[in-house]
């Protein structure tokens, strides 16, 4: 269980900007449970030494999610790079799962990769954005084996039509 995440660790890029490290807890049977382990990393952590903290915790009914950031262009005033949480999640077979997914990529709201209407430089940071996200996913599925993939936004929306959608508003090829 624990292979595949750290395999999925190592090819996320983790934030150089944060000024706090990734933040990993194992939870057993469902997320509604107190925390089994908890524990902040230093910014610089080994991704072996995560999954080892949480290795002696983790049963076919347990979760681990680290709570990490990513470096995304976001606007506040101007366009600057600077963190954004995600949270990448190991998913056990007995743990309750609405998806029936193992490892899990929450990326955060839609809008970090989306042009904000009125924002000068906002479909050209978007795109900057959409493409992290999926050299990402790209990295992933070579170095994975994966069954099957999904892609859903927070807003209910399918976000591959939300990403048509777009294209087509601003005519991007």
């Amino acid at each position: 269980m624990l292979a595949d995440f750290e395999k999925l660790l190592a090819l996320f890029p983790f934030s150089k900007l944060a000024r706090r490290g990734p933040v990993l807890r194992v939870y057993a049977i469902d997320h509604s449970e107190p925390p089994l382990r908890e524990r902040e990393f230093p910014l610089d952590a080994d991704v072996k030494s995560v999954v080892e903290t949480a290795r002696e915790f983790v049963h076919a009914d347990c979760a681990v999610e680290i709570d990490a950031y990513w470096d995304l262009w976001q606007f506040d005033q101007e366009w600057k790079l600077s963190p954004a949480s995600v949270t990448l999640l190991c998913l056990g077979p007995q743990f309750e799962n609405e998806n029936d997914d193992h490892l899990r990529i929450e990326f955060g709201v839609d809008a970090r990769f989306l042009p904000i209407a009125g924002v000068e430089g906002s479909l050209r940071m978007g795109q900057s954005n959409l493409r992290s996200l999926l050299h990402l996913v790209s990295d992933v599925e070579k170095n994975l084996p994966l069954e099957r993939r999904k892609i859903w936004s927070e807003s209910g929306v399918n976000f591959a039509d939300l990403l048509a959608e777009t294209i087509a508003r601003y005519s991007v090829n």
